[in-house]
């Protein structure tokens, strides 16, 4: 597994990362129900690829999340470089701490390796957060500030409080690409890692999703689709868009002999700035799936073919890179 340093920092993690929000979920939870001895078997197995990298968030379930992770890197944790983020409403100076501590407790470490701001701070001072996020690196507590979801003004302003960022999580994918047109090449200019979440399209670009109808609601709140039941976008979507690409890919992918979701994976491992890219698993055969992605040979004449895949679903939804607001609405800005 090829490994990639985040930003400025000296923290070097996996190409591919593992997504955490599934562990310790319940039946009523976004991605369900996930066992605590399949989730140490993730883990395990990960570490055992050279997959080091593991993303998860105080707002996962609730915490638990944070608490099943801790759980099954017992015994392992110098193995693996973990990430959390702290909510942007708990980002004031005091609450900020003890946040940052709520989850030192629940991984049952004592340093985050990389913590986020999850999206914006709106409501509270830029500056005194990313203030107490510089001191809480010098006290030893994290090693990287990093932010999520975050467009180039919201990038320069946390810049220029001082704070070195590292990364910059962000929806990534061939049916997500507006981070290309301004956000990715300042964070290239800034020497500021991408780290892609939803490489995948939450299944759209492993192919088993063949009509809308066949999406399952929850999955269909995005701006790629009609504004309908839970969707909060109010905009005509893309899906016929969406669809074209789909099969494009599908179709590369069988000329090619190269599964779907490999192929997916790897277009975005490829992308200059990527630093990692992150994946849900539920079991060791998923783990071996997803690691055969980074193995893949990318060449020029591929990349510019998937890229001409999604084209149109970027034209046609454009440089917001907010999927789930409508453009007078972004919270990515």
């Amino acid at each position: 597994m090829k490994m990639r340093k985040c930003g400025r920092s000296e923290i070097e993690v996996s190409t591919l990362g593992i997504g955490c929000w599934s562990f310790g979920g319940g039946e009523d939870d976004y991605w369900g129900y996930q066992d605590q001895k399949q989730v140490e078997a993730v883990v395990r197995s990960a570490l055992d690829h050279g997959i080091n990298f593991f993303d998860t968030a105080e707002a996962y379930n609730d915490g638990r999340s944070e608490q099943s992770l801790g759980q099954a890197l017992k015994g392992r944790r110098d193995q693996a470089v973990v990430a959390t983020k702290v909510s942007p409403a708990n980002t004031e100076p005091r609450t900020l701490r003890e946040h940052c501590e709520a989850s030192l407790r629940r991984l049952d470490t004592d340093h985050i390796d990389v913590y986020y701001v999850h999206w914006p701070i709106a409501d509270q001072s830029v500056e005194d957060a990313f203030g107490t996020l510089i001191d809480l690196k010098s006290e030893g507590k994290i090693r990287s500030i990093s932010v999520s979801n975050h467009g180039v003004m919201q990038l320069r302003e946390a810049l220029a409080t001082g704070a070195q960022i590292d990364l910059n999580q962000i929806t990534y994918n061939l049916l997500s690409r507006a981070i290309e047109v301004v956000i990715l090449p300042l964070c290239i200019e800034e020497n500021i890692g991408v780290v892609s979440y939803m490489p995948l399209m939450q299944g759209l670009l492993t192919g088993k999703y063949k009509t809308v109808d066949d999406v399952p609601p929850l999955r269909r709140r995005t701006r790629h689709f009609r504004s309908r039941g839970e969707a909060r976008h109010g905009q005509p979507g893309a899906e016929a868009e969406t669809f074209a690409a789909v099969d494009r890919v599908g179709r590369l992918s069988a000329e090619m002999g190269i599964p779907m979701t490999h192929l997916s994976l790897a277009w975005v491992m490829a992308k200059p700035g990527i630093t990692s890219v992150l994946v849900g698993a539920r079991n060791r055969t998923q783990i071996e799936e997803n690691a055969a992605a980074a193995e893949v040979n990318m060449t020029a004449q591929l990349i510019q073919r998937l890229d001409d895949a999604g084209q149109a679903v970027l034209e046609a939804l454009g440089a917001d890179a907010d999927y789930w607001e409508g453009s007078e609405d972004s919270r990515i800005r």
